[in-house]
C-alpha cells in the first residue's frame, strides 16, 4: 500500500535497508581497492628480485675484476687470464640468464598491471555513474535537493566574481494531494516525473532545476534582460497548463504555483531563497495557478 510509505516505522526500515545497501557498497569498494594493494606488493617483489640479481651479477664481475688487476703478467699471467676468460663467459651467462628471467617476471607483472588496469577504469565508471546517479531525484530525474546545494556553491562564486544575473524559482504543484488521494500514488508519481522533465527541458545547460520536497520544485534561471525570465515563466506555464497529464486512459488539467526572485535584490542568496518560498506560498493562498515576481509581476 503506497500510503505506508508516510508510516514512521516503514520509513525506519526503509532508512535501515538503505544504510544496508550503504554499507555493501562500501564492502564492494574496499574490496576493489585491495588489488591495487595486491599490485603494490606485486611490483615491489620483482623490483627488489631485479636489484637483487643485478647486484649479484655486479658482485661477480668486480670479483674478476679484482683478479685481473692483481695478475702480474711477467709471472706466468697468460694462464691465469685464460682461466679468468672462462669465469667472465661463466658469470656473464649468469647475468645473461639472471636478466632474462627479471625480464620474464617484470613482463609477465606488467601484464597483471594491465589487467588490473582494465579494473580499476571499470571501478571508476561504475563509481562515476553511481555519483551521477545519486544527484538525480529517482522518479523526475532533475537534481536532488543536495545535489543542488552543492552545485549552488558554484553559482555564487560565479555571481561573486562575475554578477551573473540569476533568478530563483520555487514551483509547487497545485492540488497534488488530491490528485493522490483521487487516482493514487503511481498517477501523482507520473505528474511528478512529468512536471520534472517539463522544467528540465526548459532550461539550458547554465541553469539548474531541483526536487525541492515532495510536489515542490526550485530552479535557478540565469538571464540578461527582465523579458528573457518573462517569456521562459510563460512558456512553462504554457506547456504545463494548456495539455493534459495522461495516466493510463485519464487526462489530468494541472496547475502550478511559483515564487520568483532576482538575486542582485537581496544581500544574500538564502535571503533571496525564503522570498522567493514566502512569494510561492502568497501564491497559492491568493487562489493558486499563479506565478508572482518579486517586482510585482504576476503571471
Amino acid at each position: 500500500n503506497p500510503k505506508d510509505i508516510f508510516e514512521k516505522s516503514v520509513q525506519i526500515q526503509i532508512e535501515k535497508l538503505i544504510l544496508e545497501r550503504f554499507e555493501k557498497d562500501k564492502k564492494l569498494v574496499i574490496q576493489k581497492t585491495e588489488d591495487i594493494s595486491k599490485l603494490v606488493v606485486l611490483m615491489e617483489e620483482y623490483f627488489n628480485e631485479a636489484i637483487f640479481s643485478s647486484g649479484n651479477g655486479s658482485k661477480k664481475v668486480l670479483n674478476i675484476k679484482e683478479k685481473i688487476q692483481a695478475i702480474n703478467l711477467t709471472n706466468g699471467g697468460i694462464e691465469v687470464l685464460s682461466k679468468l676468460q672462462n669465469e667472465l663467459v661463466v658469470a656473464a651467462s649468469s647475468i645473461e640468464q639472471e636478466i632474462n628471467s627479471v625480464t620474464n617476471k617484470l613482463e609477465n607483472g606488467k601484464s597483471k598491471v594491465e589487467e588490473l588496469e582494465e579494473k580499476i577504469n571499470s571501478l571508476e565508471n561504475e563509481l562515476n555513474k553511481t555519483k551521477q546517479e545519486n544527484r538525480k531525484d529517482f522518479l523526475t530525474q532533475v537534481l536532488t535537493r543536495k545535489a543542488f546545494n552543492e552545485e549552488m556553491v558554484k553559482v555564487e562564486n560565479s555571481y561573486s566574481r562575475l554578477k551573473t544575473q540569476y533568478a530563483v524559482i520555487f514551483f509547487d504543484i497545485d492540488h497534488f494531494k488530491k490528485v493522490n488521494d483521487t487516482y493514487g500514488h503511481e498517477c501523482g508519481d507520473v505528474v511528478l516525473s512529468t512536471f520534472g522533465k517539463i522544467l528540465e527541458k526548459s532550461i539550458r545547460d547554465i541553469d539548474l532545476v531541483a526536487r525541492y520536497g515532495g510536489e515542490e520544485f526550485i530552479a535557478i534561471i540565469h538571464f540578461n534582460l527582465d523579458r528573457e525570465l518573462l517569456m521562459l515563466l510563460k512558456r512553462i506555464k504554457s506547456i504545463v497548463t494548456e495539455n493534459s497529464f495522461i495516466y493510463q486512459d485519464k487526462k489530468l488539467k494541472i496547475t502550478f504555483s511559483a515564487g520568483v526572485t532576482i538575486r542582485n535584490k537581496y544581500p544574500t542568496y538564502d535571503i533571496a531563497l525564503q522570498k522567493a518560498d514566502s512569494l510561492l506560498y502568497k501564491a497559492k493562498d491568493s487562489g493558486r495557478n499563479k506565478i508572482l515576481l518579486d517586482n510585482g509581476i504576476e503571471i
